[in-house]
């Protein structure tokens, strides 16, 4: 029998792609500026969250990454919008599939197949979507035919339903507060630099749903981040 090339090897893992893209960046007065708020912002993802390929501008206003499992890509596409400014925002769709590597270039590996089909046909109904009923909704989830059993698509769809609904509701403080917590980051900690007190941060965190969220993240796909925080533990 013939051996695989590592590119056909490679394809025949399932894997979890996401494709993000700003909106309505070409709206601000400084694209330049925006960029540098992604960059920072999916460095704070790649610390936060182990991936397979770490998140990375593409082209224009997207960027991409890869990992393992579902809840790991559900958390990523979390820090990213938290980690953004307010008044920058993205929509992200997210695929499970195998993939291929076809090549490289500055980017990195150039990679196509059935996760990456996937991870774009979500990006564009999570647009088709937001323009009807659900204003807030930023994000979307697919699984390709070689992804099957891998995930139910409807259960992490009504997951993200209400996280984005949930996320577009939160307040500065909140959103710093629940980005806090995916660092890793004490309550304690979390209290001192917001100069509040530690039950303060807590009773923030509920009103935003933010324990709720983190935990349906878990369940969801597995346990990719810091998790004492939660309960007010950790260094």
């Amino acid at each position: 029998m013939a051996m695989k090339s590592g590119a056909q090897a490679a394809g025949d893992a399932v894997q979890v792609a996401l494709i993000g893209d700003l909106v309505g960046s070409r709206r601000s007065s400084s694209r330049a500026e925006v960029q540098q708020h992604l960059v920072a912002a999916l460095a704070v993802a790649n610390e936060t969250t182990p991936s397979v390929q770490a998140l990375a501008p593409t082209i224009g206003d997207e960027f991409q990454g890869v990992y393992a499992d579902v809840g790991s890509a559900l958390r990523a596409s979390l820090v990213v919008r938290l980690a953004l400014p307010a008044h920058v925002d993205y929509r992200c769709g997210i695929g499970v599939g195998t993939l291929e590597i076809v090549g490289t270039s500055e980017y990195g590996r150039t990679q196509d197949g059935p996760a990456w089909w996937a991870a774009r046909d979500a990006i564009v109904e999570a647009k088709r979507r937001e323009s009807g009923q659900n204003k807030l909704l930023r994000s979307w989830f697919a699984v390709s035919e070689t992804g099957g059993g891998h995930a139910d698509a409807d259960l992490v769809n009504a997951f993200l339903l209400c996280r984005d609904e949930l996320v577009s509701r939160l307040d500065a403080r909140q959103r710093r507060l629940v980005l806090g917590v995916l660092r890793g980051t004490s309550q304690k900690e979390l209290a001192a630099s917001e100069d509040i007190s530690p039950s303060a941060v807590s009773q923030s965190l509920r009103r935003a749903g933010a324990f709720a969220v983190l935990g349906a993240t878990d369940l969801l796909g597995g346990d990719a981040g810091p998790r004492a925080a939660r309960n007010g533990t950790g260094p």
